[in-house]
């Protein structure tokens, strides 16, 4: 059987290309890789990327220059959820910046193996959360 290395790529679709990068830069602090007036892609740290692409904009197959290749159409709407690995340190530094920026906090659960993830939307209404060692048996 092959193995899997991970979750390499987490798609959000966002109605608002310029709000949801201000979200993604001001409050949660990354940086884009790259990007472009349909999509923008961020390092959100241990070999994961968090892709935004604005909705309905990649409906159609994307033929890449130089003969790299293609990439099928893809798309998704509604309000989803992704979650964020934070140190156990970090987590009321995290409460105030989100504070710091009026996001608030929707949800904070204490599970049993000891972590604890916060909950928060962005400006498309997903559901953010940011989790602490101790959430899943392999984290």
């Amino acid at each position: 059987m092959p193995t899997l290395n991970g979750v390499l790529e987490t798609a959000l679709y966002v109605d608002d290309m310029s709000r949801a990068r201000t979200f993604f830069e001001e409050v949660m602090g990354l940086q884009a890789f790259t990007a472009d007036h349909r999509f923008t892609a961020y390092d959100v740290g241990r070999s994961s990327i968090l892709l935004l692409f604005l909705q309905g904009e990649t409906l159609e197959t994307v033929v890449l220059p130089r003969e790299m290749g293609t990439i099928p159409p893809h798309d998704g709407q509604g309000r989803v959820h992704m979650a964020l690995a934070i140190d156990a340190d970090q987590l009321a530094s995290w409460e105030t910046r989100l504070a710091e920026h009026g996001v608030e906090i929707e949800g904070r659960t204490h599970w049993p193996r000891g972590g604890e993830s916060l909950y928060f939307r962005d400006p498309d209404g997903h559901l953010l959360e940011l989790a602490t060692p101790g959430v899943w048996p392999n984290y």
